[in-house]
């Protein structure tokens, strides 16, 4: 389904690769993928007095490293929680950098109608840098969910995340659960969102919809046949 090229996930935050497409990271890495991985934001010390930066940037290189992501690309200059002081334009561009030199196949974005406002412009940029044109070979865009961001919007106000494409994960869940321990400081207590048990429940729920034992769900944008 995933072609032959690299991958390209763009997480807001440190985690959200894991939480949206951890198991399917594994699994694409396992076939011998290069998958890469680009964090757009670092917490400001502002408003993350107890989270610090290298704190985030650590936790998510071993979380990575046991999905086995080629490279975890860290932007710069794009503060959490802060971009609306930082111009769009900005970030379309630092995107489109990455998108340029990555060159991928298929890219996995935040959903657009995340409640965090980061999800919301994070995947709008991700868009216009993933503008189909003649020079990209990119042929798939795929929205993931975030626990605890893409269904605590104000549905019906909002739309609502819709599935229309599964990933068997299977045999990488536990890859998955292994690298949101390694979040030590992002993972939370059951019943919270953001704990253990209900990142595998949900993985299990999307794996009963689709007639396997564990998957994760995304909402295809765009794929070119060719």
């Amino acid at each position: 389904m995933f072609g032959e090229g690299p991958l390209l996930v763009v997480a807001p935050h440190p985690d959200d690769e894991v939480l949206g497409v951890g198991g399917t990271i594994a699994r694409l890495a396992a076939q011998g993928r290069e998958v890469y991985v680009v964090i757009v934001t670092r917490a400001d010390p502002a408003i993350f007095p107890d989270y610090s930066l290298e704190e985030g940037r650590g936790e998510a290189m071993k979380a990575d490293d046991i999905l086995g992501v080629r490279k975890t690309i860290f932007l710069e200059g794009f503060p959490a929680a802060l971009l609306d002081t930082v111009p769009q334009s900005a970030l379309n561009a630092a995107l489109q950098r990455e998108v340029d030199q990555i060159d991928p196949e298929f890219v996995f974005v935040p959903y657009p109608g995340d409640l965090h406002r980061d999800h919301r412009v994070i995947a709008e940029a991700a868009l216009v840098a993933t503008r189909p044109n003649k020079t990209s070979r990119i042929r798939g865009i795929l929205a993931y969910e975030t626990l605890s961001e893409t269904n605590w919007n104000a549905f019906p106000l909002t739309s609502g995340f819709v599935a229309n494409t599964y990933v068997d994960i299977s045999d990488f869940l536990d890859a998955k659960m292994g690298a949101m321990r390694a979040y030590k400081s992002q993972v939370k207590p059951f019943p919270h969102e953001r704990s253990l048990e209900a990142i595998e429940a949900l993985a299990r729920t999307r794996g009963a919809t689709a007639g396997v034992k564990a998957a994760e769900a995304f909402a295809l944008i765009r794929q070119t046949y060719r």
